[in-house]
């Protein structure tokens, strides 16, 4: 009897081997559409971005009347709004659509930094970004530590940022803005590790039909994380042109 238990044991524990080796296999497989649609989205936004630098056309009906760009950035944020509320329920399909125009749209809205600073300091604050942004992806997705609890403290931070920032606006201060920025980049820093972990969970816990879906969802986020952190970064190592 004994015998027959740990033989049943066994093979017990041999099924759940093999289960736990699937579903890792199957966590990294989404993990990597994930990756590669983020930085599909990245390529999208830096052609668009070039593509409206390099047209007088493009530049001129974009930038040459001030309400038109307001349109497009409050189209951009409606649309991240939209996605974030309803992806669940979309095509896959649809999902990965709506995030190119998405990216296009960002592309547009980011083309002035090309003008406010130096070339060489954009491509070397995106090498610095591209190298935290992977590291801390790296710290998300092998970390066996919780990091469910820094999420809602990461949040309230981030929403007191973008508090400060609506009220320098108005004030204009360097010192404020210094502050923003430095907690703009640990916040961007933080959420990019807490949602790796959080896509990663989401993955195993998804059913294999919303692969396409849930890759859309982590790669939006992953997107928001590097582009914002890109731009506080860019406070620190971007230099002005004359």
């Amino acid at each position: 009897m004994n015998n027959n238990y740990n033989v049943d044991n066994g093979f017990s524990t041999a099924v759940q081997a093999e289960n736990e080796r699937t579903l890792q296999q199957y966590v990294a497989t989404v993990m990597r559409k994930v990756y590669g649609k983020m930085c599909l989205g990245l390529l999208v936004t830096a052609i668009t971005s070039f593509a409206v630098l390099h047209s007088e056309t493009l530049m001129s009906l974009f930038f040459s009347n001030q309400m038109v760009f307001w349109i497009l950035a409050a189209a951009e944020l409606g649309l991240v709004f939209y996605l974030s509320a309803r992806i669940e329920r979309m095509s896959a399909s649809t999902a990965s659509a709506m995030f190119y125009i998405y990216s296009i749209l960002n592309g547009i809205t980011l083309t002035p930094i090309f003008f406010a600073f130096t070339g060489d300091s954009i491509a070397l604050t995106f090498g610095i970004t591209a190298a935290t942004f992977g590291a801390m992806c790296v710290f998300g997705y092998v970390t066996h530590q919780d990091l469910s609890r820094f999420g809602s403290i990461l949040i309230m931070a981030l929403l007191g940022v973008i508090l400060c920032s609506v009220v320098n606006l108005f004030v204009h201060s360097d010192t404020m803005g210094w502050i923003i920025s430095i907690a703009g980049v640990l916040i961007f820093v933080g959420l990019t590790a807490w949602d790796t972990q959080m896509i990663k969970r989401m993955v195993a816990a998804s059913d294999p039909s919303m692969m396409g879906t849930v890759a859309t969802w982590g790669a939006l986020s992953l997107y928001l994380d590097f582009i914002n952190l890109f731009l506080y970064l860019l406070r620190f190592f971007g230099s002005q042109r004359d």
